[in-house]
């Protein structure tokens, strides 16, 4: 990866698993919080876990300066303001990863309603408050914090989204360090099924601006009917 992994919101339950799965795969991992006493807490239970972490914690605007890779694990109703504050602090030629839902709760309840967002999802929005020229992945949402934060492979697929193929393709090698997860691109018919047959896939991720209703039934077809191979 180019730089340590920031993981912002890395108190958290979400964050704290990717930043305890990525540690094991060796990355240097740095957690972020509005606290720095709270990060660095967060790190040591890390290394608790890991004797060899390279593991850290800092203020959310400290650890952005650090990384090449910056990572949002945070509630959607922190998301806008968080990235006003960090925006200055963004280097540039890092790459910005959102796992955001944006969810709601009802009074005395789990967060569980879907939120419009103005811009489309909270990944276009994050597009929009980070500095000119910095990729923004939307990735990881569907891995629960529950399965990150046990000891068993995840076993389950994760959807990469951008407009910036370098950026989704960085982020793919990032999620394939986490055992049992499987990340992919698919935009045409032999990826859809190569990604069946060789990697297992079992999620299908189009972008809805760029591929068109025919081709895109003609990938659904692929996907749907390739198999795995047991390679």
């Amino acid at each position: 990866m180019s730089g340590p992994i920031a993981v912002l919101g890395g108190t958290g339950p979400e964050g704290f698993g990717l930043a305890l799965r990525w540690a094991q795969s060796g990355e240097t991992v740095i957690i972020g919080s509005r606290d720095a006493l709270r990060a660095q807490a967060a790190a040591a239970k890390i290394k608790q876990k890991i004797a060899a972490a390279k593991v850290s914690g800092e203020e959310n605007s400290a650890a952005c300066a650090l990384s090449g890779i910056i990572v949002l694990t945070i509630p959607f109703e922190g998301h806008a303001a968080l990235l006003k504050q960090i925006k200055s602090a963004i280097p540039p030629g890092s790459i910005v990863i959102d796992t955001t839902v944006p969810l709601a709760a009802s009074v005395g309840g789990r967060a569980t309603r879907t939120l419009g967002v103005w811009q489309g999802s909270a990944a276009e929005e994050t597009a929009e408050l980070v500095p000119p020229g910095v990729p923004v992945v939307a990735a990881f949402h569907n891995v629960s914090s529950e399965l990150l934060n046990a000891d068993a492979p995840i076993e389950c697929d994760v959807i990469v989204c951008s407009d910036d193929h370098a950026a989704s393709e960085k982020v793919q090698a990032l999620a394939a360090k986490i055992p049992g997860i499987r990340a992919a691109l698919v935009h045409d018919h032999f990826s859809a099924r190569q990604g069946v047959e060789d990697d297992h896939l079992n999620i299908l991720c189009m972008g809805g601006r760029t591929i068109g209703p025919a081709v895109a039934w003609d990938l659904v077809e692929t996907f749907l009917t390739a198999e795995f191979s047991q390679a």
